[in-house]
């Protein structure tokens, strides 16, 4: 969905997206500072998504940061560390005003995912995508399908079409272009309330593609709950004989883990957790 009144300033936003633009035109050695080698490292930066487990890479250069509960970031080009806070305590927030809209739409207290989920220590990931041009754009794919793994992830871009939506009635993927904020619900939302919400809020599969004209940035903040917390169906609602819990109980650090450490592969990392009928 597109977020149009959310109280971030475009200006901030171009801030954002030209801050990328001179980070990913540093020197490689410079960026070669912040590779990181684990998926929680608070500061990566690299080529694909995971090098080790694919046969073939994807046409995409990005930075990952952990920027909540506590703020990291590279000291290189000066003032973008300063720009990305700013905005990422902006989407922040406008995270969790769309969570608290979520849970009253579905009957329950407008606190009670924030609560449930500890949203105040919630896990914030900061990603920028870059994706150059590309000679053959027929033969690479910037990202492949997949959906996130955390509540919400919160999209610009600078303007350059490449997000597509997998759409189930056309049987395929459709170009998504937006000029706004885009929210996209991810893994643990849908686990979290899929039996009461007859999938109004299940997680959705997308993947970016590339062309042969124009770089495209697109900055994307993963919205989560606490690493510690154990994210399982939404209790106040669930029946055990009439509405039983579809997923079990992942605590999100081990999810966040897994999912990073594998392929993209659609919605596979949500089928390892669901629960399987006799």
């Amino acid at each position: 969905m597109q977020v149009v009144n959310h109280g971030i300033p475009e200006s901030l936003m171009k801030a954002v997206i030209d801050g990328t633009c001179e980070f990913f035109n540093l020197p490689e050695e410079d960026k070669q500072e912040f590779a990181g080698k684990h998926v929680l490292d608070p500061i990566r930066c690299g080529t694909s998504f995971n090098t080790s487990k694919e046969n073939a890479f994807f046409w995409r250069d990005y930075l990952k940061v952990l920027v909540h509960p506590r703020f990291h970031f590279p000291y290189k080009p000066q003032g973008y560390s300063d720009i990305v806070w700013e905005y990422c305590e902006r989407s922040r927030q406008v995270a969790r005003k769309l969570l608290g809209g979520i849970s009253e739409s579905l009957g329950l207290e407008e606190s009670f995912l924030d609560k449930a989920l500890d949203l105040e220590l919630g896990l914030q990931t900061f990603v920028a995508n870059y994706y150059p041009r590309c000679p053959q754009p027929q033969l690479a794919m910037g990202l492949p399908a997949h959906s996130d793994q955390g509540l919400l992830t919160i999209l610009i871009n600078n303007q350059v079409e490449g997000l597509q939506l997998q759409h189930i009635k056309a049987n395929g993927f459709k170009s998504m272009p937006f000029n706004s904020l885009l929210v996209n619900t991810a893994d643990l939302l849908e686990s979290k309330l899929l039996k009461i919400s007859n999938g109004k809020y299940k997680s959705n599969v997308h993947r970016a593609v590339v062309n042969n004209k124009m770089t495209r940035i697109s900055i994307v903040t993963f919205h989560g709950p606490s690493l510690e917390t154990i994210v399982s169906p939404a209790s106040p609602l669930l029946d055990s004989d009439n509405s039983p819990a579809a997923y079990g109980p992942v605590k999100y650090r081990d999810y966040l883990e897994f999912h990073q450490s594998n392929q993209l592969d659609g919605k596979s990392c949500l089928e390892r957790i669901k629960i399987r009928k006799n």
